[in-house]
């Protein structure tokens, strides 16, 4: 049976100091990249003629970076080949184009890799870029810096996210440029500091030394 818009995944695409555009995904399989050919045509220059691949296999969804000249990143991560995709996930293409893959409720398996409602103290929406710790919502919200630390390290329960892949999920544009140590730990400081507003009792943000960082929920 064909599936609906509405029960569709959606590809919200953000270009900067541009307002973010809606594209529900049309079929199963559609091609990203800058050829006016392709079921998503990408403004940008740096985006390869056919930069990604996009598609469905059962209930899940699959990225696959098409040997882009400037490289796919997905959730901070520069990738080559098929990687599965999950509600929430963020995608950058040539670092210049930002894009947010949300899942749509019918494929309730794009959603298992991180936390459930309820399932620690911490819980972001994604959508809104809201910070909810239990359940008190966190007034005023992050910076962007701050957000998109706090969303890499919740992606990614129980792992490691390396400095590089700090600075590739916070500062894209300064990938090649260098972001220097002290930036990324005065970060984390202010990140910690904001968190310890409503759970001043929990560390929320550990540090492993010689490694990088990781989320402990609690």
């Amino acid at each position: 049976m064909p599936k609906s818009d509405l029960d569709r995944p959606v590809l919200i695409v953000q270009y900067e100091n541009e307002p973010s555009q809606h594209w529900p995904m049309p079929k199963d399989e559609v091609i990203l990249g800058r050829d006016d050919a392709c079921d998503l045509p990408l403004k940008e220059r740096p985006v390869s003629r056919h930069h990604v691949r996009i598609f469905r296999e059962g209930d899940a969804y699959f990225i696959e970076d098409l040997e882009s000249r400037n490289g796919t990143w997905l959730n901070g991560e520069k990738i080559t080949g098929v990687h599965p995709l999950y509600d929430g996930d963020e995608i950058h293409l040539a670092l210049c184009v930002r894009i947010r893959f949300i899942g749509s409720g019918t494929t309730t398996p794009l959603t298992s890799r991180v936390p459930p409602a309820g399932a620690g103290r911490l819980r972001l929406d994604r959508e809104s870029r809201r910070v909810f710790i239990n359940d008190q919502e966190l007034n005023p919200p992050l910076s962007l810096p701050q957000y998109r630390l706090l969303e890499l390290l919740y992606n990614n329960p129980g792992s490691i996210c390396t400095r590089d892949r700090v600075i590739e999920a916070v500062w894209p544009e300064a990938m090649g440029e260098g972001v220097s140590e002290q930036a990324i730990d005065a970060l984390v400081r202010r990140l910690r500091d904001r968190l310890a507003e409503l759970d001043p009792d929990w560390q929320y943000i550990v540090t492993v030394r010689g490694h990088g960082f990781r989320l402990d929920q609690g």
